[in-house]
């Protein structure tokens, strides 16, 4: 830890943008008693308002708000059908929750390289598409798509789903496409970290009617429910099982008010990010992560790539030493190797093929025996493990100021001198 003053706030979005707004939607619903979305003495609705904004500003047709972003992952696989006999393909540059929705739901997790976007390779997942193939959760990571259009075109080709994990990428777009726009399904987070936040929260997006109520219904007890907000049971097609994954009308009030903020953050980060970038522009032996379409870049985070693993801890610990740093409990520039659960082999439930039970499953399940051969160790992905080995990450704060932008970039100016 550094022994001077830190000069990055704290890497939480959308906190810094709490006021009157979300005070007076809370303070509504409190005031009514009517915490459950679907009936309460005096329903203010905000789960329903905010599904109707947030469906209308990526253009889709169906929203729901669900309790976390981890849920929606395991709601949009059950939408599509997902299970054993079947495999999802997905970046190795991730997060834990994104595999852990295809192995609850009995399937295959498959992992897929990663190109200089850190975001899924498009030619790296045309020859990892194969006879079980049946999705394709398309990660959008640190902030920025990588190559949404093509892979979407991939995915037609061969008559895959596409779900788009939009958690760290809200408010983002690509070529003026908003991300979460582009797949079958999409979801959302609003956890403490996400650019719009209610501290928990999620979002499942689609266009197709069936896929929604097959969403509703996983999402809730297992069944759709009616315009009164009773369990719908009259379609035997919708007689599942759910999770019990609701969005309160408490967290549905925050998110409402946060939503109306989101272009307002996104911009103060993406703002404050590009500042940053311009300033640390001539550092010998580092490369910018690849942003194909910079105005569409959500902002939250800045990543480098240098020559070597030697040179990137080594600007990592003396920039650290100069302060770039948060305070006590923050996670800022880092080697990505330490990114936790972001990295697929550091994730040792996914190496050691782990099971929820003494069964196995999914991995020794009969019909997934196509999958014996997979392994998720490190030496999977050379491209993700070679880009990962020797690239620092900078988590930028909307309210990062000038003067810390210029701090921070005479830091890394006068440790690469050094």
């Amino acid at each position: 830890m550094s022994d001077q003053t830190p000069l990055i706030p704290y890497e939480w979005p959308g906190t810094y943008y709490f006021g009157e707004e979300e005070y007076a939607a809370v303070k509504d619903v409190l005031d009514s008693r009517s915490l459950f979305r679907f009936y309460g003495p005096n329903l203010q609705e905000y789960a329903k308002r905010l599904e109707k904004d947030f469906a209308t500003r990526l253009g889709r047709k169906y929203a729901l708000a669900v309790n976390s972003g981890t849920a929606a992952l395991g709601i949009a696989m059950g939408a599509i059908g997902v299970g054993p006999g079947d495999e999802v393909l997905l970046p190795g540059y991730l997060w834990v929750s994104c595999v852990a929705a295809v192995v609850r739901a009995g399937a295959i997790p498959r992992l897929v390289d990663i190109d200089d976007t850190f975001c899924m390779d498009p030619e790296d997942l045309k020859r990892k598409i194969g006879p079980h193939t049946r999705a394709v959760l398309l990660v959008h990571m640190s902030g920025a798509p990588g190559a949404v259009d093509k892979i979407a075109q991939i995915c037609r080709e061969n008559k895959l789903f596409l779900v788009e994990d939009c958690a760290q990428a809200n408010g983002a777009s690509f070529h003026g496409k908003p991300v979460g726009s582009f797949g079958d399904m999409a979801i959302f987070s609003f956890q403490l970290n996400k650019n719009m936040t209610a501290g928990e929260g999620g979002m499942v997006v689609c266009d197709d009617l069936k896929l929604n109520r097959r969403a509703w219904a996983f999402h809730d007890l297992g069944y759709p429910r009616t315009d009164e907000g009773r369990l719908d049971v009259s379609d035997p097609e919708f007689h599942l099982w759910g999770q019990g994954a609701r969005c309160s009308e408490l967290s549905a009030a925050v998110l409402y008010a946060q939503h109306k903020k989101l272009g307002r953050i996104t911009g103060d980060m993406r703002r404050a990010k590009w500042a940053l970038r311009a300033k640390l522009e001539g550092i010998p032996d580092m490369k910018f992560r690849r942003i194909i379409d910079p105005a569409g870049d959500s902002g939250p985070f800045l990543i480098m790539t240098w020559k070597d693993r030697e040179t990137c801890l080594g600007m990592v610990e003396k920039t650290r030493a100069a302060g770039v740093v948060t305070g006590p409990i923050g996670v800022n520039n880092i080697p990505m190797t330490n990114w936790g659960m972001h990295i697929y082999y550091n994730n040792g439930s996914l190496v050691g093929k782990t099971s929820n039970s003494a069964a196995g499953r999914p991995w020794n399940d009969p019909l997934n025996a196509f999958a014996s051969g997979y392994s998720y160790a490190k030496g999977t992905l050379p491209v993700l493990d070679d880009l990962i080995w020797r690239s620092s990450m900078l988590s930028i704060p909307p309210v990062l100021s000038d003067e810390a932008i210029g701090k921070i970039a005479a830091a890394f100016h006068a440790a690469a001198k050094a």
